[in-house]
Order: structure tokens, then sequence, then C-alpha cells
């Protein structure tokens, strides 16, 4: 990967890259304390992770997204603004 330009197509992450981590988790129970309980259970396993994967920078692929980084809002569709919160981390000099 690291023999193609990161502006020359949408995966810009390149050299040292051996394996991609998806986390992902879902629930029935509905209501904003069983969420926010399920995203913080997620965020400290992410956070357990830190001794096993890079740290300069942690990145993040548009189909791994990762809502800490940004989303789109709940129309399904944003502005560029919106956009280039997560565009400029996923896509790099690409978006």
């Amino acid at each position: 990967m690291s023999e193609i330009s990161e502006s020359e197509t949408a995966f810009p992450h390149r050299a040292g890259n051996i394996f991609k981590i998806q986390y992902f988790t879902s629930w029935g129970d509905q209501g904003i304390n069983v969420t926010n309980r399920n995203i913080n259970k997620l965020r400290d396993f992410y956070a357990s992770m830190t001794s096993y994967v890079s740290s300069g920078p942690r990145e993040a692929f548009l189909n791994y997204r990762d809502l800490d980084i940004g989303s789109i809002n709940s129309s399904n569709q944003s502005s560029f603004k919106d956009a280039q919160v997560y565009g400029f981390k996923y896509f790099k000099g690409n978006f």
C-alpha cells in the first residue's frame, strides 16, 4: 500500500498497517441511559486495546465509522461543512 500515494485513493492509510480492526456493538433495549452505557462500554474496550495498536496516529476508514471522529446528520445527508469534520480525518488529502 505504501507504493500508492494516499491522495490517489479514498483509503489513505498506508505504511505499517498489518491488521484492521472493526469494533461493533448493538443492543435491543432503548433509552438514552442504555445507549450511553453501551457506547461507554465500547469506548472502554477501545481504550483497552491501546497497547496493541498504533498510536501515531490512530485512524479510522470510512467503512469503519468512528462516531468519536464524526458522523453525518440524522437525515443521512450532509453539507460539505458538516462532512469535512470527518472527511478530512478519513480521507486525509483526498477529501
